[in-house]
């Protein structure tokens, strides 16, 4: 089966391209990745941070990826719904990925209705990573008990499902409950926004997500074989063929010092073998290979080439 193989620049954690406030750059990306001929883009979410965010000290290169525990919490996370929304208005035909958006944090009702008005903003082009991410102290600030924060997401997906199937909708759960009620506009497609889960590996609940509602699969870091493996056994069990499954891998850059920029064609040697594993979008976050916010436009434009090349 021969699928496209497209490029996707991520917008946030740029550090340092991007100078600390200016979300407005990252609009612009979003603009400069859309005439280069890019697929998608990739907005992250945290509402806020405590000391907990840098518990484990901080990458060696400022370029490599924000993982738990390794971040500055008062690095810069501008809202991705709002950011999107500025998004949606200064393309016409990029997608617009919300990978990940931490979904408990935030009421499934008015979370519906913010992404149903977003999805008819952009004209269909939303796709949403709901997520429960990893830090307590966010939790806590928000008032959402961390220990549940799977059972929220759980309930909320199906809460934010039945809204966006039509009014007037209904949906009793454990935390989440109303009947009757109408939330419009809905979704251009009465399924909702296309919808990825991801992590760090392919847990029950993940395969359970995924089965259940998702169009896509987003890993933290490579997957390895059995959770692959895991992932076609799972949908196939459920009648799904895995190859509808849309796989998002990305460059793997590395870095020669602590203030060293990454080369991009050799972060993209990787794509062959992540191809054979089924992967066919890849992500570039454009700090890691190049400082200058002038030439993030040749970096997607050889990201776009590459993939058409080898695909």
């Amino acid at each position: 089966m021969n699928r496209r193989l497209r490029a996707m620049l991520i917008l946030t954690e740029n550090v340092p391209l991007v100078p600390p406030g200016d979300v407005g750059a990252l609009v612009d990306m979003a603009v400069t990745a859309e005439r280069a001929g890019v697929h998608s883009v990739m907005l992250s979410d945290h509402v806020c941070m405590g000391p907990e965010a840098g518990a484990g000290g901080r990458p060696a290169n400022p370029r490599e990826y924000a993982a738990p525990g390794n971040q500055d919490p008062a690095a810069d996370w501008p809202s991705p719904i709002v950011m999107a929304s500025a998004v949606a208005g200064a393309t016409s035909r990029i997608r617009i990925a919300l990978a990940a958006l931490i979904t408990p944090l935030r009421n499934p009702v008015v979370l519906a209705k913010d992404l149903a008005t977003l999805d008819r903003l952009s004209g269909g082009r939303l796709v949403v990573q709901p997520t429960v991410s990893w830090s307590r102290q966010e939790y806590e600030a928000v008032g959402v008990p961390f220990s549940r924060r799977g059972a929220l997401l759980d309930d909320g997906l199906e809460a934010m499902k039945a809204l966006w199937a039509g009014s007037p909708a209904g949906h009793r759960g454990p935390f989440f409950s109303f009947e009757n009620v109408f939330s419009e506009p809905s979704p251009l497609d009465p399924a909702g926004p296309a919808l990825w889960f991801g992590g760090q590996a392919a847990h029950p609940a993940l395969l359970r997500r995924l089965v259940r509602h998702g169009s896509g699969f987003h890993p933290f870091g490579p997957p390895t074989s059995d959770d692959l493996a895991r992932i076609r056994s799972a949908l196939v069990e459920a009648g799904r063929d895995p190859d509808d499954l849309e796989m998002i891998g990305g460059t793997r850059a590395t870095f020669a010092g602590s203030d060293d920029v990454a080369d991009l064609a050799d972060a993209m040697s990787d794509f062959e073998r992540q191809i054979e594993a089924g992967f066919t979008t890849f992500c570039m976050k454009p700090a890691q290979h190049t400082d200058r916010l002038d030439e993030v436009g040749g970096l997607c434009r050889a990201m776009v080439a590459h993939l058409d090349r080898i695909g």
